[in-house]
């Protein structure tokens, strides 16, 4: 009989990391010192791998308000939101975000990954899931817990999406999935496309607004207000970990629809709900967001030199402005070197390997947020050109 535990193994990309010295996972912080810097081994290092776009973590408003919370409240619910756990708070927070979103109602869980887990009850037996490729793997879990046929579409690829459209029965109910700014590449789904084709198809448009929403649009609203087609979009998801600086996530839509999410999504009725600091802190981001345009604007200004100066050094970078970039190495060893040749010179990155990424295809993450200055954008480039000239990376861009 084999050993249940025999599959425990590493995956040998990631366990060939270790010897050479270059494992870049769960490199743990020791302190947030703020100004866009974290110390890490006892150095104090360029952080270009946060979700913060708007470094509102480190925000003495949110750590005030979640102080408060956390001394009224306690630290935890002990429940879940439909018996005990509900509090004014969230209850305050859905309505004050639904009203930004657009959105009739809105249900506050407690991850990102959760409320995207939640759209599961809405892909039925009856329903066919177009999905992008580029999805996150939230929401292809989302897919396997729903009973929806799942079809995936190339990345941004409107005509693949138009065919398949072309194929669905007229007895079906028809879901288009994706994400408003992906998270590895940082590049936008083709909403004007997506929308179109659904409104000629009458399939729903459900968008996953984890690293646009609070980021993108004249009111920070997220993807769909940067391309003016807010009505387009069905069901929105948000995270609060990304540009809220904090941890939550929400679904938003029609009412009736989140009613149904409230008595139907396993993943959040049987989860305890979201802590009082966690939803205070939610609620001042989201005051900060609505007043506060000046910090998006830093944010895309930083991205924009970001971008520039990869361009500069030969790197391929593709159009979209967001503060995300990825750098393609291929071979995971080699993006390991990479990984720890920035952080030897002072850059904190990211490194995204399989399942994260296709096989063959490792590559670095950075991202720049409002904390950063131009100046330590320019020491990002300047370590990512040291770096890169020092493995042989440019000249293959």
């Amino acid at each position: 009989m084999p050993d249940p535990f025999s599959k425990c193994r590493v995956p040998q990309e990631i366990a060939g990391l270790v010897a050479p010295g270059v494992y870049p996972f769960y490199l743990p912080v020791e302190e947030r010192p703020g100004g866009g810097e974290v110390v890490v081994g006892g150095r104090r290092v360029l952080m270009a791998g946060s979700n913060d776009y708007l470094a509102l973590s480190d925000d003495p408003r949110l750590k005030e308000a979640g102080a408060d919370a956390l001394r009224r409240f306690g630290a935890g619910n002990s429940g879940s939101r439909v018996l005990n756990g509900t509090l004014v708070l969230h209850q305050r927070l859905e309505q004050e975000l639904a009203e930004f979103l657009g959105h009739e109602a809105a249900m506050v869980v407690s991850t990102g990954y959760q409320a995207n887990l939640s759209l599961g009850a809405l892909f039925g037996p009856r329903d066919v899931l177009l999905a992008d490729r580029h999805i996150h793997a939230s929401l292809l879990d989302a897919a396997r817990l729903g009973q929806a046929r799942l079809r995936r579409f190339r990345h941004n690829d409107m005509a693949q999406l138009g065919a398949l459209l072309e194929t669905v029965g007229p007895d079906d109910g028809v879901l288009v999935l994706t994400e408003g700014m992906f998270s590895v590449g940082g590049d936008l789904c083709d909403l004007p496309g997506i929308a179109k084709l659904a409104a000629r198809h009458g399939a729903r448009v459900v968008i996953d607004s984890a690293h646009d929403a609070g980021l993108l649009g004249a009111g920070g609203r997220g993807a769909a207000e940067h391309y003016g087609l807010q009505p387009a979009v069905d069901v929105q998801t948000v995270t609060f970990s990304k540009c809220f600086g904090t941890l939550g996530g929400a679904v938003a839509g029609p009412r009736p629809v989140i009613d149904y999410l409230r008595h139907s999504a396993r993943a959040a009725l049987f989860s305890a709900s979201l802590p009082p600091a966690c939803t205070a802190a939610a609620l001042a981001a989201l005051h900060i967001i609505r007043t506060e345009p000046e910090r998006r604007q830093a944010a895309l200004t930083a991205a924009e030199r970001l971008r520039s100066g990869l361009v500069a050094l030969g790197f391929a970078i593709p159009p979209g402005g967001t503060p995300t970039v990825s750098l393609q190495v291929g071979d995971a060893l080699e993006c390991g070197r990479f990984w720890a040749g920035l952080l030897d010179e002072g850059v904190f990155g990211n490194v995204m390997l399989p399942p994260g990424v296709p096989e063959g295809k490792a590559l670095i993450r950075l991202s720049v947020t409002a904390a950063h200055t131009g100046a330590q954008v320019d020491r990002v480039l300047g370590a990512v050109a040291a770096v890169a000239g020092r493995l042989g990376t440019l000249t293959r861009h």
